[in-house]
């Protein structure tokens, strides 16, 4: 992960030409992400999301606090700024799939559950951040303008597109639905290099970082932590890393596409992702 985005940031001073980064956030956005969503979700059934369980519950549960909370303090702390809907981006969309996985994969032999949080994360997510950006980017437009603008976002109509087949039972034919989760994987890589091509710390301010650590790692690892150790190691560390993942790269992509406070995220999500990794690193270490 950390060599793909220093790729992207080598690539961008050898390059100096922003046309090569615009067509790949095109390519990115508008076509792999977009096949990637729909595979995923297209690919499940209703079976499988009613055995998530508490999976499942807890999802909702991290998405809710960390909006609820961080809508507030945006109301409160940052009012018209348009901070404020960058912010509830970054507060609502975790890297679960990119640095999720192999941080999961630092305290368990199975991962199920954490793809499982990530998969459902992704379905509820995706059109929450991209209708807060869409509004946010438009200086607080009605919600229908709102709305259209979203629902010209194509991984959104994939996301609710293959919600509803899921929905209605209709199930596509594999040969149809694994090369389109193949080609739709290349997004994650592809992603990691377009993060690394736009990494500044030129617009890094210390409180926006405070502000984002603090909804979208601090206050969901401190509920999960004290919540959920009851349940088996599994669920709970598949749980605790995803919820407490740094912003997704994604939402920095969808944040650029509104254009949004983009400069301002990347740089906050490029220092807390090297806070994560360490912040797990030495979490397992001392479990040795």
């Amino acid at each position: 992960m950390l060599t793909l985005m220093g790729l992207g940031y080598v690539l961008r001073l050898t390059l100096k030409d922003d046309r090569l980064f615009d067509y790949l956030r095109f390519l990115v956005n508008d076509v792999l992400l977009a096949l990637f969503i729909f595979g995923n979700v297209a690919s499940k059934n209703l079976a499988y999301l009613l055995s998530i369980k508490t999976v499942f519950l807890y999802v909702f549960l991290i998405i809710g606090i960390s909006l609820s909370t961080s809508y507030l303090y945006g109301r409160l702390a940052i009012k018209n700024d348009p901070w404020a809907g960058a912010l509830m981006v970054l507060s609502i969309y975790p890297n679960t799939a990119a640095l999720g996985f192999p941080i999961a994969g630092l305290f368990l032999d199975d991962i199920t559950p954490a793809i499982l949080y990530s998969t459902t994360n992704s379905m509820i997510v995706i059109p929450i951040v991209t209708f807060i950006a869409a509004h946010y980017s438009s200086g607080g437009a009605s919600v229908r303008r709102s709305f259209i603008k979203a629902l010209k976002f194509p991984p959104t109509l994939a996301n609710l597109l293959a919600l509803t087949l899921v929905i209605a039972g209709i199930k596509l034919p594999t040969h149809f639905i694994e090369p389109v989760k193949t080609v739709g994987w290349l997004s994650i890589p592809l992603l990691l290099i377009y993060f690394g091509s736009r990494i500044t710390l030129r617009a890094f301010n210390l409180r926006k970082l405070l502000e984002v650590g603090t909804f979208r790692i601090a206050i969901p690892f401190t509920f999960v932590f004290f919540t959920l150790p009851w349940a088996s190691p599994n669920v709970f560390y598949s749980v605790l890393v995803e919820a407490s993942m740094p912003p997704a790269i994604a939402a920095n992509a969808i944040l650029a596409q509104y254009r949004l406070k983009a400069e301002e995220s990347i740089s906050v999500t490029f220092v807390l992702t090297l806070l994560t990794i360490g912040l797990f690193v030495l979490l397992r270490a001392f479990m040795d």
